[in-house]
């Protein structure tokens, strides 16, 4: 099979969609740390990372001209975003639980910030990054989001609902308890899906026929490449 630009961009869209399904379906649950659901489940947030990342990449490939500086700044935050909650992530099911009989304490703590109930005891530099993960997922979703919908290339409703997100997160994490707040998940997770399945569904000679005038474009006498 020959690899190429649209291809690849085509299958980001099914990553994004992914990303989106186990978003969606994995944030609002919350097992017991002493089951191997928990491992299960919080591997899957792990994976959110990969595939989202993948995703969000694909996303912005296919509007990169349209969406402009606002795009490249909602872009940027959201892939630091993806590549630090990856490495948060990955605790959970790697570590925590080996700690749940020698530091019980901390364990507890960990789980309370991850899970944004209780005071959990000083973590150091952890609590910094849960602090930065949140700020980088507001801002980036809210301008990513705009960027597409100013772009009109994929749907605007779904990138309105991808814009407002992460604000409406945000907002309700300081109003609302813990159990609520994760329903928030679902926005999020059904813009992805949306925007995902949009992007891989697109007819791949019109997707071709985009990126060839972009180059053509940016080939031109006096275009800047």
């Amino acid at each position: 099979m020959k690899v190429t630009t649209p291809k690849l961009i085509r299958w980001a869209g099914l990553s994004a969609v992914v990303a989106g399904i186990i978003f969606t379906a994995i944030e609002p649950t919350h097992p017991s740390i002493n089951t191997s659901t928990f491992i299960i489940i919080t591997s899957f947030k792990t994976s959110i990372s990969i595939f989202g990342l993948l995703g969000i990449t694909g996303l912005y490939a296919r509007q990169v001209e349209e969406t402009g500086w606002l795009g490249l700044v909602g872009y940027l935050l959201l892939t630091i975003y993806y590549a630090v909650q990856m490495c948060i992530s990955f605790i959970e099911p790697t570590i925590l639980p080996l700690l749940t009989t020698v530091a019980p304490t901390f364990v507890e703590s960990v789980l309370q910030l991850a899970n944004g109930v209780g005071e959990p005891t000083n973590l150091g530099g952890l609590t910094t990054m849960y602090s930065l993960v949140s700020i980088l997922y507001v801002l980036g979703s809210l301008f990513f989001g705009i960027a597409m919908f100013r772009a009109r290339i994929l749907p605007r409703w779904a990138a309105a609902l991808f814009a407002i997100s992460g604000p409406l997160a945000g907002t309700m994490f300081t109003l609302l308890p813990y159990q609520l707040v994760q329903l928030t998940s679902i926005p999020i997770g059904g813009a992805m899906v949306w925007l995902g399945y949009a992007l891989f569904s697109e007819r791949r000679e019109k997707l071709s026929e985009s990126l060839l005038d972009q180059r053509i474009v940016s080939q031109e006498p006096g275009s800047v490449a």
